[in-house]
């Protein structure tokens, strides 16, 4: 006689143990797609890019595969409902609601579309570098004709009951809202147009003339690698490589790839582009290891992302405190340019506010405006009341309107971001929010380190950092956006303090 005996049943913790090995099996894979669209950045030969969509393309579809697999979405089900999930310490109770969160959205994707975005924005990038090089807007406006097809579509299925923009936009700061967004942008937008006409008609205006000299790239890659590693980025976690449009790259707990760009003649370019994704890449070097691949070690959203970058490239790498520290390694490196100038002098430079066509190079009081106006552009893509081949016109009129001046080249206007090349639509309000949050964040900063000015012009940027991994880094994707700045801060989140942070250090600076 045989008898049949079932599998003992698995404990919370074992469940909770198979799903998290699932989810981190998922990690790997989705760190070989980032380190191919690293390459595709920084390496990728000019024919290769076909071939390169239809890699990106079959990983894409292993890694959606191994994420909303039936199987585990049932061992999701039954770890949401057990014990574990309510009363668990809190970085299990808060893996487990991200996790049933992420698989819900995740399992609404057919494979088919998350391939097809994989190849054609792998594709569309090729094509976006190809166009701004040539400044060719006719050539790329059929590639995002067919990346916002296949956004509005992903948005329909992932979250089919809001709003479409805002169901893209949950990728990126996960339950905001446009209208709420829109409405923080018009305070925000109605003090920083008079700051910035005030600025410009300043009789006393900071010179910038110092920052334009020769600084040689083969100096410039020196310097900035000492910088980058000064203010705590780990190099043998990561690496500094040159790309076309610069950004941040996580292919391992460590494993952080920064970027840059090179200008010979405006030392801002590389500068503050190395310390903009050096601040992305402390974040991920901070994020605690052992949850690397779980909602734990994850950041908590693009907007607090970009809080760290701004705050270690503007409110850090732009104080008077910054370059006392920073003029002589400076002078050292660039000697030539440099040999007549002072700390002074250079700082003082940095705080020329100037409406330029370039984003990446923006001033930092008008550089909010260039957000609002890509925000409200691919709102309006999504939603349907604008149409690709409609953009180019709407940009340069909506520019013209905003900073009093025309595009004169696709390359200058239009073409100038790879944002929706890459699929990333909804990421660009992120960048002002990060504004928003770094201003909080660096006043909370200031008064609970009543020392770190004179740290920072010591060289000491270890105290801020320290502050930064406890009270941001340390949570992962734990705590939403709001709830983390102000935990961190003891205030909810307002756009005042970066309005009153503007006013004090550009409006001192024009007043001679």
């Amino acid at each position: 006689m045989t008898t049949s005996t079932r599998p003992p049943a698995q404990s919370p913790e074992e469940l909770f143990a198979e799903v998290c090995g699932q989810a981190r099996r998922a990690a790997v894979l989705a760190a070989v797609e980032a380190l191919l669209g690293w390459d595709e950045q920084t390496g990728l030969p000019a024919r290769a890019g076909a071939y390169r969509g239809e890699q990106a393309a079959a990983v894409a579809g292993i890694v959606h595969r191994l994420r909303t697999d039936q199987a585990h979405g049932d061992r999701i089900a039954r770890l949401a409902s057990s014990p574990l999930a309510r009363s668990g310490p809190p970085e299990v109770v808060g893996t487990i609601s991200l996790l049933a969160r992420d698989h819900t959205k995740q399992a609404r994707l057919p494979a088919r579309l998350v391939e097809e975005l994989a190849r054609t924005t792998s594709e569309a990038q090729q094509a976006w570098r190809a166009a701004r090089e040539a400044s060719s807007w006719k050539t790329f406006a059929p590639w995002l004709e067919r990346v916002f097809a296949l956004k509005r579509e992903q948005a329909a299925c992932q979250l089919p009951d809001r709003d479409p923009y805002d169901a893209l936009l949950d990728d990126y700061e996960p339950d905001a809202s446009w209208p709420a967004i829109t409405a923080r942008f018009d305070r925000l937008r109605g003090e920083l147009v008079p700051l910035v006409q005030a600025c410009v008609a300043a009789a006393e205006r900071p010179d910038d003339g110092v920052l334009r000299r020769p600084y040689p790239v083969a100096d410039q890659r020196r310097f900035v690698r000492a910088v980058a590693e000064k203010i705590g980025f780990d190099f043998t976690r990561g690496r500094l490589d040159t790309t076309a449009h610069p950004f941040c790259s996580t292919i391992g707990p460590d494993d952080c790839r920064i970027t840059t760009r090179w200008d010979e003649r405006f030392l801002p370019t590389a500068l503050y582009g190395v310390l903009h994704e050096a601040g992305h890449g402390l974040y991920e070097q901070g994020l605690p290891r052992d949850w690397y691949g779980l909602p734990a070690g994850e950041a908590a959203s693009l907007g607090i992302h970009e809080s760290q970058s701004r705050l270690w490239e503007n409110l850090v790498g732009r104080s008077p405190a910054f370059w006392e520290w920073c003029f002589p390694v400076a002078r050292a490196a660039f000697p030539q340019a440099l040999g007549d100038s002072t700390a002074r002098e250079v700082q003082r430079a940095l705080m020329t506010v100037t409406p330029s066509f370039i984003r990446v190079e923006a001033d930092e009081v008008t550089y909010n405006l260039h957000v609002m106006l890509r925000f409200d552009l691919e709102r309006a893509l999504v939603q349907g009341t604008l149409a690709v081949a409609d953009l180019r016109d709407a940009w340069n009129e909506r520019f013209e309107h905003d900073f009093g001046m025309r595009p004169p080249t696709d390359a200058e206007g239009v073409l100038q971001d790879i944002h929706w090349a890459a699929g990333l639509v909804g990421y660009f309000p992120t960048y002002a929010l990060g504004n928003v949050f770094a201003a909080q964040l660096m006043h909370a900063a200031r008064t609970q380190l009543p020392g770190l000015d004179r740290d920072i012009a010591a060289g000491r940027f270890a105290p801020l950092l320290d502050w930064l991994r406890r009270h941001v880094h340390a949570h992962g994707r734990l705590l939403d956006s709001e709830r983390l700045v102000e935990q961190a801060t003891g205030g909810p989140v307002s756009e005042q303090w970066l309005v009153d942070s503007l006013r004090q250090r550009y409006a001192a600076a024009h007043e001679g």
